[in-house]
């Protein structure tokens, strides 16, 4: 099994650490543009097998795709991080270059390989890279879900001082401010969160992981690094275990939800075909409401790529 990590920088690096030390693939390849910058983040990384006591063998390639030849799965990063004052709609002009450019490149030497982006403006990114592609859409989708519910779930967390292992909720919509968490389908421990925090409380927590990105972008200058690289890693790994996994994923919408045309953040079934099933949940017409205006604000950043006529 050989999983490719595009982009060495702090996500890319951080993806292809967590999947080495929990043995998802034989080979990890990270590539990277920068001289030298992939194979020293890949020699670092294959030195700790012995402390770690893992086989899986990590190597690094500068802007050589010949090595990443007959990937099963491909985590794209590449792109430029956000920096304060940036919004994830601000990389799109430099980062659709680079992923269109990638995504040819990868699609070329492993032409059969599933594709997940994880570069940002996320939900256009992933659009990006379908196009690039030219692959079923259920083997391009994004990392943006499992983040953000990672987040949120910590935030409860820390909120009811109990353990993030028993929470459990579904996030939708696009990757940013307009992104919708789901209080009602959020349990900790199989209870529903509303019977555990106020109604208030509940709020500023959503608010919370709305903004979350950027939070962390003001407190450190740059996009966060270990939460997402671990997001992606798990993604890679309910795909290569072939888990059946329902996380909230960026896909591909046809008809699902009433939407069409539009990557968009929905629980997905995660296996070794990719998207296996776009699960539909029964939403109220508040829920609907946050939906489709995500998908407003999405369809936008979209409509940005389309009018650069790149494809």
């Amino acid at each position: 099994m050989k999983v490719t990590v595009v982009g060495a920088g702090n996500v890319g690096a951080t993806c292809a650490d967590v999947l080495a030390h929990r043995e998802i693939a034989n080979e990890i390849v990270l590539l990277d543009i920068k001289p030298g910058f992939a194979e020293g983040k890949a020699l670092d990384i294959w030195q700790t097998a012995p402390i770690n006591l893992y086989d899986s063998r990590t190597v690094g390639s500068t802007n050589d795709y010949a090595a990443t030849a007959n990937s099963d799965v491909v985590v794209i990063t590449s792109g430029l991080p956000r920096k304060p004052g940036m919004s994830r709609d601000d990389l799109i002009a430099t980062n659709a270059g680079i992923v269109k450019s990638v995504t040819e490149n990868i699609v070329k030497y492993s032409p059969d390989a599933i594709i997940v982006i994880v570069s940002n403006p996320l939900d256009v990114m992933t659009y990006c890279a379908f196009l690039a592609a030219k692959v079923d859409c259920k083997k391009v989708f994004g990392m943006a879900g499992i983040l953000d519910t990672a987040r949120y779930r910590a935030f409860i967390a820390s909120e009811l001082n109990c353990s993030p292992k028993d929470i459990q909720a579904v996030l939708m919509g696009g990757h940013g401010d307009t992104m919708v968490p789901l209080p009602r389908y959020t349990t900790v421990g199989g209870i529903p969160v509303t019977e555990l925090i106020s109604e208030e409380k509940l709020k500023s927590i959503v608010d919370r992981t709305k903004t979350g990105g950027g939070e962390i972008v003001n407190l450190l200058g740059t996009s966060a690094w270990y939460a997402p690289g671990a997001a992606a890693a798990q993604m890679v790994e309910a795909i290569v275990r072939d888990q059946k996994r329902i996380f909230p994923v960026c896909a591909l919408l046809n008809g699902e939800y009433g939407m069409k045309d539009i990557y968009l953040g929905v629980p997905v079934k995660l296996g070794k075909n990719g998207i296996e099933e776009i699960i539909e949940l029964k939403l109220n017409d508040s829920e609907k409401a946050l939906l489709e205006s995500s998908a407003t604000s999405v369809k936008e950043v979209m409509g940005v790529l389309d009018s650069m006529n790149l494809f």
